[in-house]
């Protein structure tokens, strides 16, 4: 019995995927629920299992658009399960040098020929102090013009040669033509729209992380303990910090639409993560109701989703507002790009100890840059500077703007 698979639907508003890459070749046997294929959708990477045992055919390439319901390999479920040993598959291997060897000889006489139109001074070669100036130049003779008799190439010739931009120098000079994957593709055009098509405007401010970094200190491994292993990170307290600011200052979790405003009373929180193929940016849901560890454990279990190739579309859909976190890859300073249709996201960057400012006094403290970009058809100046300096407060003062004064209590230990 010959089946025909067809690509599922990923999700209700795509119309078709990309073969990304094959994980089988036309002709092997495959079993049930193996996975055969890696395909893109523009919100995300998804396998594709069998759905059947037997001999596959593929009728689609890698990098072929395929629609939704369409069919995308055949699979003979009646064929037996071969036993292993395939001796015929592995003769034209054994025969091919061989076959290279005549081609083998051709080359190694091509060396041969060369001394008999070796270049004498008369023809254009250099002189030994001339290619030594050359060599150190790392610049091949053949593009200097010699002036010696004969085109011979001179000392002088070789001093007063520079190379010009488009000689080379002998490094390589290799380019690869790659086709971008259609979740690339999607992502470059939303954030190309979102440069385009909103009045995208960022404002920044600094957060001194000594109180964060004091209670971690404090409380990291009690935490570790009680919670199963969980670490307690940073992203905790600035998912709290953000939806305490979004209550104070709700234009900032709503969006536009048309002509209208769309305004949320839950915090659906887009939180950036990297994974196998590249930057993705699932949602925490209600993140407003979420303890500390409640945050901690459903990041966690988002970003290992991500790091195995798990994903989905319901996990990455919605979201009202975005962080993103360049300081774990060193970011010092940016300019996020709001996460369309979306009004802001928030960029966090690396800690830095810096000297500042205290009671008159200069102290050292670990300091972050944190920036937030906003769309200013519906976030006006005094929302967005506002939301970021309640951020700030928060965050260096967390005890009592975000554990109601009861450290251990918020922590649940």
């Amino acid at each position: 019995m010959i089946l025909e698979m067809k690509v599922p639907s990923p999700g209700e508003s795509i119309k078709e995927v990309e073969i990304a890459t094959w994980l089988v070749k036309d002709g092997d046997y495959v079993e049930k629920d193996q996975a055969i294929a890696e395909v893109d959708s523009d919100k995300a990477t998804l396998e594709l299992p069998a759905e059947m045992s037997g001999i596959i055919t593929l009728k689609a390439e890698e990098g072929d658009a395929v629609a939704v319901g369409a069919v995308v390999c055949l699979i003979d479920t009646s064929a037996a399960k071969p036993s292993g040993n395939a001796p015929v598959a592995e003769a034209p291997k054994a025969e091919a040098p061989k076959a290279e060897a005549p081609k083998a000889e051709v080359k190694a006489e091509a060396p041969k020929a060369a001394p008999a139109a070796a270049a004498t001074y008369a023809t254009g070669a250099p002189s030994p102090a001339a290619r030594k100036i050359l060599d150190e130049k790392n610049i091949a003779p053949a593009t200097v013009s010699g002036t010696g008799k004969g085109g011979r190439i001179t000392k002088d010739d070789a001093v007063n040669t520079v190379p010009s931009m488009g000689t080379p120098t002998g490094g390589s000079r290799g380019t690869e033509r790659t086709k971008l994957s259609m979740l690339r593709r999607k992502v470059a055009e939303r954030l190309v729209a979102a440069k385009n098509e909103t009045a995208m405007l960022t404002t920044f401010n600094e957060v001194n992380m000594t109180p964060i970094n004091q209670i971690r200190n404090e409380y990291k491994d009690a935490f570790k303990a009680k919670h199963g292993g969980l670490g307690l990170g940073f992203m905790s307290f600035f998912t709290k910090a953000v939806t305490r600011a979004l209550q104070l200052y709700p234009d900032v979790n709503s969006m536009m639409d048309g002509d209208y405003k769309i305004a949320y009373d839950f915090a659906d929180i887009s939180i950036a993560v990297s994974g196998p193929k590249g930057l993705m940016v699932p949602v925490v849901r209600n993140a407003e109701l979420l303890t500390f560890r409640g945050i901690e454990a459903e990041i966690k279990r988002l970003a290992l989703r991500a790091r195995d190739g798990q994903i989905t579309v319901d996990d990455m859909t919605g979201g009202t507002f975005t962080i993103t976190n360049g300081g774990v890859f060193g970011s010092m300073l940016s300019t996020p790009i709001i996460n369309p249709p979306q009004s802001g996201i928030l960029g966090m960057h690396n800690i830095i100890e810096r000297p500042i400012a205290v009671n008159g006094k200069v102290e050292i403290h670990p300091m972050m840059y944190v920036a937030l970009s906003y769309d200013h058809r519906i976030i006006d100046g005094r929302e967005s500077v506002g939301f970021l300096v309640a951020v700030k407060e928060a965050l260096e003062n967390p005890v009592e703007l975000l554990m109601n004064g009861d450290a251990k209590k918020a922590l649940e230990l």
